[in-house]
């Protein structure tokens, strides 16, 4: 298997046969290949069930509308995705200094359109949560974003420590 530049996995065709000897139960839905016309061929010509594969195409694709799209394709169910959760966020604040830190950090999230992964880490918080899974207590600049410890992404409570959000958020 091969990743690009922003980290799409596609195959030839010799290794994408390759991978289903090894597993023949495998997804390769979402495998790009880099001559998928025998294979769908095939598919069509035998009116198998198997999925149609897609053409691999780099070309010049922009970053920047691909993040856009795979953050616009995140699978959460539909209460997630229509939640505001700049409000939710807010309404875990319990005093005035919570509640400028959050806004301060908010305003910093929305300049760099991440609201959508928000939202998609309150899903999986949350997740985690129902099913009893355990994670760590935080690691990396990321555990100076209060916001994110309000959304239980990590245990270190940023306003104690006196962290800067610029340290995470650059």
């Amino acid at each position: 298997m091969n990743y690009d530049k922003l980290g799409v996995a596609f195959a030839t065709s010799e290794e994408l046969c390759e991978l289903l000897y090894q597993d023949p139960n495998v997804d390769i839905s979402k495998i790009f290949v880099e001559d998928p016309d025998k294979f769908n061929n095939a598919v069509k010509n035998f009116y198998s069930d198997l999925p149609i594969l897609k053409l691999y195409n780099l070309g010049s694709i922009d970053i920047e509308k691909f993040d856009l799209d795979c953050q616009s394709n995140w699978t959460m169910p539909d209460e997630y995705k229509n939640l505001d959760i700049a409000q939710w966020i807010l309404d875990q604040c319990q005093t005035q200094e919570e509640l400028q830190r959050v806004g301060e950090e908010l305003l910093l999230y929305q300049e760099r359109d991440l609201f959508s992964l928000l939202k998609q880490l309150k899903y999986i918080v949350d997740t985690w949560r129902t099913n009893n899974i355990v994670w760590g207590v935080g690691r990396g600049s990321s555990v100076a974003s209060y916001v994110l410890y309000l959304l239980g992404v990590h245990r270190i409570n940023s306003l104690y420590y006196d962290l800067d959000v610029g340290e995470f958020l650059r």
